[in-house]
């Protein structure tokens, strides 16, 4: 799971197989609001400022079919959060999709808006996406308590969930040559992913700090590690300071890089 602007990991689980996504949401929901102070205290005095309900309000869960399941969604806008989801049910979005009066184009697909029969105790607005397979029309439904002016923008919203697949995982399995590395203990493999999570998330504070404004500023791990990273230098230090970076001047990389290193490390100094 990884988030904000820089892309960092935030928390990582590695489940058997067999374990159904649906299971893993509460605790991924959990180890979140942990890490970050957003757990619902004891009940307070009305006259009080809830701050963890507050920040829970401006976080949007992003979920695709196997985590939608009523009892899930009804947890989760209990507990004050917005979502934007793609519904568990196959059968149901064919029943809905019966309810639709109008089709709005969507792409090479079609959008209509429904009424839903299930009170979450929130407003939400829901919707059916139709498209042709196979010379048939297949239904998925989706909900979103986030208020926007149509069903393409909601839509829209909820296909930006593929960053994350782009982003980390395919970046850290390529570059960071995660799915090259398999450990047979299941223990062994997940501390392998908690690994590959510090590497990734050093990475993006190298990305953020270093490579912005640079020649390098969209580059992804994958391309960080083999063709910034694997440059033959030197790092020369005088006692714990580093004195100096020398890079091969052969490499068509290296001085913008030695320019990146130089205020990537000045960067570490102000924040200390």
């Amino acid at each position: 799971m990884s988030a904000t602007q820089y892309g960092e990991t935030i928390w990582s689980e590695l489940y058997p197989g067999s374990r159904p996504s649906v299971s893993c949401l509460q605790p991924a929901v959990l180890a979140i609001e942990s890490s970050f102070d957003l757990a619902p205290g004891k009940a307070a005095p009305k006259s009080s400022f809830d701050l963890a309900a507050a920040r829970r309000q401006a976080i949007l869960w992003r979920l695709d079919g196997g985590f939608g399941t009523d009892q899930k969604l009804i947890w989760l806008l209990a507990r004050n959060y917005q979502v934007i989801v793609k519904g568990f049910s196959g059968r149901r979005a064919e029943n809905l999709a019966t309810q639709v009066t109008r089709w709005n184009p969507y792409g090479d697909a079609w959008l209509g808006a429904v009424a839903f029969p299930l009170d979450f105790g929130r407003d939400v607005q829901a919707w059916i996406k139709r498209r042709m397979e196979k010379g048939q029309f297949k239904h998925s439904y989706y909900l979103t308590t986030v208020k926007l002016h149509s069903l393409q923008a909601a839509m829209a919203l909820y296909d930006q969930r593929g960053g994350t697949e782009v982003e980390q995982f395919r970046n850290d399995k390529q570059g960071l040559h995660l799915s090259a590395r398999r450990k047979q203990a299941f223990l062994a493999q997940k501390a392998l992913v908690l690994l590959t999570d510090v590497a990734h998330n050093l990475l993006a504070d190298f990305r953020a700090r270093a490579l912005a404004g640079s020649p390098f500023a969209d580059y992804a791990a994958k391309r960080i590690v083999r063709n910034l990273l694997a440059i033959d230098g030197n790092l020369i230090w005088e006692g714990d300071r580093l004195a100096r970076i020398e890079l091969c001047e052969a490499n068509p990389y290296a001085q913008a890089l030695v320019d990146c290193l130089i205020r990537y490390c000045n960067s570490e100094k102000g924040a200390s």
